[in-house]
């Protein structure tokens, strides 16, 4: 039976005399009151709950609320504190319908009663009309009716309400309150108290989605308003959700304020490509500029939400510091060339670095930025020039047979019984999975069991935090996980160790060890990749990942840093920024006889380059991309490409031409169509039907065997802390430094460190110290840290102010420092 048949899709018994049965006769039947030739009745489906509605009859589910039941069945009821992904509290009243439980109709709240058997409902009775009119006077009574000048209007369910659902005029006529309008809750969203309907939207995200209590009710009566604690900001990574969410102006967001009308705009549905989560957005536009980005609600992905940094971060895509056109290096320095030229010296570079006629000397770092059939078309090209050192990964991250162990979904992660987080602070790098998790933790479905080396957004909701020293993992999670309470605990259903890297300062080896023994200890375990980078598994999918032992980006960056590479081809990468090893990075740039830059902005290493090709950014080009699940999503362009730049497939494939390849892509369809030809886990996508395949999760092909991990010593003499590197959502990442939303978020650099350290060091918080490692030194302030763990120093990465990753070694085991008081 398909897996779309249902219960009556299933037909009665065959009766017909197949060859060789044995039929029995009258006489050897025994008696019975049942009809021979009547078909079984499947049994009734036990959560199944009839209602009546406006007269006719549903079938509901049971529990459901029946604000839901109704919509489900093309019923819609007006609301405006509802809202799907949140609990229901009835505030607002407006979806007062009559219901009938037998004892009469009477009006309730559609969303605060759950269905029930024989139940009767009118969502149009004269009676649940005045009360839904009567709510939306009440609304109205203190509302500015400011709509003209609202950036709502137009998309406003309390306007749209009113005339659907309202009394068509209202009987009050005294002055309206007002409150100095708008105030800054946040550094992007700003607050209309008089427009407020106290829906409770804003406060239940904050307090049930998101876990950042900042925003809440204030005063009593007819004062009560929503607003933050004095000196508290709204600074959570998650506020633009409540802009989202509200059903009025109250909430608007800085980036958006005054700048388009609904009906100005365009959109198109896309995926955003920040994080690899791969959350699902509409990308809006006026003028053929990008305006915003609003989450779209994907059961199995992201339920609608985004993170601020994936929501605002556009606006770097319209800066004044994109490359418009191809750059070739002069004595004067990069100057703006044809693409015929910027294409012709490319191809000699890359045809000069044969040596013999043996393998070319050329290395290929990243692809993680663009899209599926950017990452093809340019390992396509690698495969056309035997090209075997390539990685879309810098360094920071697990090496790309993680793909190849069993896989877990985001849906397997959050119904699972155990999560095993053996990976980066979720709600700093891939912070709509940390949402998806939490509520997973909140609701009861899953126990969390987490490792790191210091407090994460996810410690609090975790049924077991155990902290290690760097390079200590392995140890304190085979003892863990043997406890007899956590052994029974992983043996009682699904099991998904959430893997990746929590400290940039340990190898990947060292990160991986910590893997293998999550999977040591619970072998049935599938794995769920928190890999950070946009496209990063689509690009090591489909063949930007390294083809043998030293070729990946380190070994690379090694390679160019001996002198031993003549071409260094950086797609969308700035190994000065990215690479956890600062020196190496600069080393290997330096190194390096010759840098091809494939890149939209002027990072510091694209200035290096001695040719830079112009590459479409994000929203200017149409393909598909691939989340850390394996799921397969379309982005879609929805703006002209800037200046004369284009998307990196199309540069691969002119590139081709000049080095006497024909890779075969006309268009972006049709590398769409080569991968799923010629790659057997794409099977299947095309670019029409992408959409439909996404929620396929597709394997990959990577030998699951992971590699023998490295052993973190003790510490040598002289060292006494152990050094943690890991990210914070905002960093100085070039599109986050040029959205002028998000530049002024990064923390800024510092060594943190405990209160207790601090003490021991003998120097006060704010003090600068010099931390020196075996690679090097550096000096920053000490920042007095309780989250941090004793005998560590914990520092977020690509800050601004001192480079941490001016003391990492990437080859050692783990980095150890001293502090020097200066």
């Amino acid at each position: 039976m398909s897996d779309d048949a249902t219960s009556d899709d299933v037909p009665g018994p065959d009766t017909t005399d197949a060859p060789g049965d044995v039929v029995a006769t009258d006489a050897e039947v025994e008696p019975t009151d049942a009809v021979a030739d009547v078909p079984v009745e499947p049994d009734p489906d036990p959560n199944a709950v009839s209602i009546t509605l406006n007269g006719r009859e549903i079938v509901a589910l049971k529990g459901e609320l029946l604000i839901a039941a109704a919509e489900r069945h093309g019923e819609y009821i007006p609301r405006f504190c509802y809202h799907p992904r949140m609990s229901p509290v009835g505030m607002c009243r407006q979806c007062m319908v009559e219901v009938d439980t037998g004892r009469g109709p009477m009006l309730q709240p559609s969303c605060m009663i759950s269905v029930a058997p024989e139940m009767r409902v009118e969502t149009e009775s004269p009676k649940a009309k005045r009360a839904q009119e009567g709510m939306i006077e009440l609304l109205l009574a203190n509302h500015p009716l400011d709509c003209p000048v609202c950036d709502k209007g137009g998309e406003c369910p309390l306007q749209d309400q009113a005339f659907s659902h309202g009394p068509g005029e209202s009987r009050y006529v005294e002055q309206k309150r007002h409150y100095a309008k708008p105030i800054p809750i946040s550094e992007n969203v700003l607050l209309d108290r008089e427009r407020c309907i106290l829906c409770d939207r804003c406060t239940r995200f904050a307090d049930e989605v998101a876990g950042d209590k900042l925003i809440h009710f204030i005063d009593r009566g007819n004062a009560t308003q929503v607003n933050t604690f004095p000196d508290e900001p709204f600074s959570s990574y998650f506020s633009g959700n409540t802009v989202q969410i509200c059903p009025v102006g109250a909430l608007t967001a800085k980036p958006y304020r005054f700048k388009a009308r609904p009906w100005d705009l365009e959109q198109v549905e896309s995926t955003c490509a920040t994080c690899s989560v791969g959350c699902r957005i509409s990308v809006h536009s006026s003028r053929d500029q990008l305006l915003r980005f609003q989450g779209v609600d994907v059961e199995s992905v992201n339920w609608g939400w985004l993170c601020d940094r994936g929501r605002f971060d556009f606006e770097a895509l319209g800066s004044d510091h994109r490359i418009s056109d191809p750059l070739v290096r002069v004595e004067a320095g990069l100057t703006e060339t044809s693409w015929n030229s910027a294409l012709t010296i490319t191809a000699q570079l890359l045809r000069d670095a044969a040596v013999d006629g043996g393998a070319p000397s050329i290395g290929l770092i990243g692809g993680a930025r663009g899209t599926n059939e950017d990452a093809f078309a340019w390992a396509s090209l690698a495969d056309a020039l035997g090209v075997d050192r390539r990685d879309a990964q810098i360094g920071d991250g697990l090496p790309a047979e993680i793909l190849g162990v069993p896989r877990a979904t985001i849906a397997d992660a959050s119904n699972a019984a155990t999560v095993i987080l053996v990976g980066p602070d979720l709600k700093e790098e891939l912070p709509v999975l940390y949402l998806r998790l939490r509520d997973a933790v909140e609701q009861g479905r899953t126990k969390l069991i987490e490792f790191s080396s210091q407090t994460t957004g996810m410690t609090r909701y975790a049924w077991r935090a155990v902290r290690h020293a760097p390079g200590g993992a392995p140890g304190e999670i085979a003892a863990t996980l043997a406890a007899p309470d956590v052994a029974e605990q992983l043996a009682s259903g699904d099991v998904v160790v959430v893997a990746g890297r929590s400290n940039l300062a340990v190898s990947e080896t060292t990160a991986l060890a910590a893997v293998r023994a999550a999977l040591d200890a619970a072998p049935d375990a599938t794995v769920l990749p928190a890999l950070r980078r946009g496209n990063v598994v689509g690009a090591l999918q489909l063949g930007l990942a390294p083809q043998g032992a030293g070729s990946d980006a380190l070994s690379t960056l090694r390679a160019a840093a001996d002198g031993h590479l003549d071409v260094l081809v950086l797609l969308g990468a700035d190994p000065i920024n990215d690479c956890p090893d600062a020196d190496l990075a600069r080393r290997a740039l330096a190194g390096a006889r010759r840098i091809i830059s494939v890149d939209t902005f002027m990072s510091e290493s694209t200035q290096q380059a001695d040719v830079v090709l112009a590459a479409a950014a994000f929203a200017e080009q149409t393909g598909t991309t691939t989340n850390l699940e394996g799921r397969v999503s379309r982005v879609n362009q929805k703006v002209t490409v800037h200046g004369t730049a284009r998307p990196d497939w199309m540069i691969a494939g002119d590139l081709a031409v000049h080095l006497g390849h024909d890779l075969g892509f006309a268009s972006h369809e049709d590398v769409t169509a080569a991968i799923a030809e010629r790659v057997p886990a794409y099977t299947g996508v095309t670019s029409v039907a992408v959409d439909a395949t996404s929620e396929g999760v597709l394997a990959v092909g990577f030998d699951a065997a992971l590699p023998e991990p490295d052993v973190a010593d003790a510490h040598p003499s002289g060292y006494d802390y152990r050094l943690v590197v890991s990210r914070k959502l905002y960093d100085r990442a070039v599109q986050t430094s040029l959205s002028p939303s998000l530049a002024r978020l990064p923390v800024g650099a510092g060594a943190h460190i405990h209160p207790a350290d601090l003490v021991r060091v003998g120097e006060t918080d704010g003090a600068d110290v010099k931390l020196i490692s075996a690679k090097g030194s550096v000096v920053m302030p000490l920042v007095a840290d309780d989250t941090v763990q004793r005998g560590t120093i914990w520092a977020p990465f690509n800050q601004a102010g001192a480079d941490i990753t001016e003391i990492v070694d990437a080859a050692a085991a783990v980095t150890d420092v001293r502090v020097e008081r200066l």
